[in-house]
């Protein structure tokens, strides 16, 4: 038998925070289509799996354990770092029949749903929405500090979980997938992150129509004021769900929905209708 640990602890805190710094670093960087994240996460297990496994073969064993295909939301996801840490350290110990790879599995796709919902459709807005007003009195601050506020609150839920997930295991985890506890907290910050953007899209999406229609006995019509007494905002709405509209039909292609906005703005501009 390869020579493994022996029960003496030898993953330190410090290894530990170790790895989830390489996988929070990495995890939206070294995406590809075949395996997605598992290149990031295999790397973050690297100072680990050295110190578990002292013989070339059991370490490569363990690095293709890492290398099969992975994805999910990288600061939640630092849960399962935790998770598998603890696992791996005790195969180690003792060898069996493993189930690294079906508990990363498993996981991945309800942590993923959970991040989303939580850090992407609800913190980011958030911290997005406090430092706007910065921005838009033209304050250096507003540019700045969600660059520094986001990594720093993302990175401490990152550390919190990976040492939670290291210390309580896998059964702690998953008894909190099996509760309903999960689906209100993903409900509640969805609720949380509609609000928010329904918020920003009406504060920051300015849309204003100048089209005037004069009748021939010398009487005006405002088109803006009649939008307004229909629905007040409503071309800013309007052009918010279009966007969503392509967004879910048609893909994530910022480039182009960037460009078809910026040519019809100033196609309309230049006939006078917006």
């Amino acid at each position: 038998m390869s020579e493994k640990i022996n029960d003496q602890e030898v993953i330190t805190k410090h290894d530990i925070t170790k790895s989830m710094l390489i996988y929070y670093m990495g995890a939206e960087l070294s995406n590809s289509y075949e395996r997605l994240q598992s290149l990031a996460f295999c790397a973050s297990m690297i100072p680990i799996l050295k110190k578990l496994y002292t013989t070339k073969k059991d370490l490569s064993e363990a690095l293709k354990r890492h290398l099969i295909f992975f994805n999910t939301e990288a600061t939640l996801g630092s849960v399962i770092q935790g998770i598998t840490i603890a696992m791996e350290e005790e195969y180690a110990k003792k060898p069996s029949d493993s189930a690294i790879t079906g508990i990363k599995t498993g996981l991945m796709g309800p942590i993923a749903g959970m991040g989303d919902a939580i850090i992407w459709a609800a913190l980011m807005p958030i911290v997005i929405a406090i430092f706007l007003p910065f921005a838009k009195q033209g304050s250096f601050l507003g540019g700045i500090l969600p660059l520094i506020v986001y990594p720093a609150v993302t990175i401490t839920i990152s550390y919190v979980l990976i040492h939670n997930g290291y210390n309580l295991g896998k059964k702690s985890i998953l008894s909190m997938l099996k509760g309903g506890k999960m689906k209100s907290i993903i409900f509640t910050a969805n609720v949380i992150g509609l609000i928010m953007m329904g918020a920003l899209s009406a504060s920051y999406v300015k849309i204003t129509t100048p089209f005037v229609l004069t009748m021939a006995e010398g009487t005006t019509i405002v088109f803006q004021d009649i939008l307004n007494m229909i629905v007040p905002g409503l071309l800013p709405l309007c052009a918010v769900y279009g966007i969503y509209w392509y967004l879910t039909e048609k893909g994530p292609y910022y480039s182009r929905i960037l460009l078809t906005v910026v040519i019809f703005s100033i196609i309309a501009s230049l006939l006078g209708i917006l």
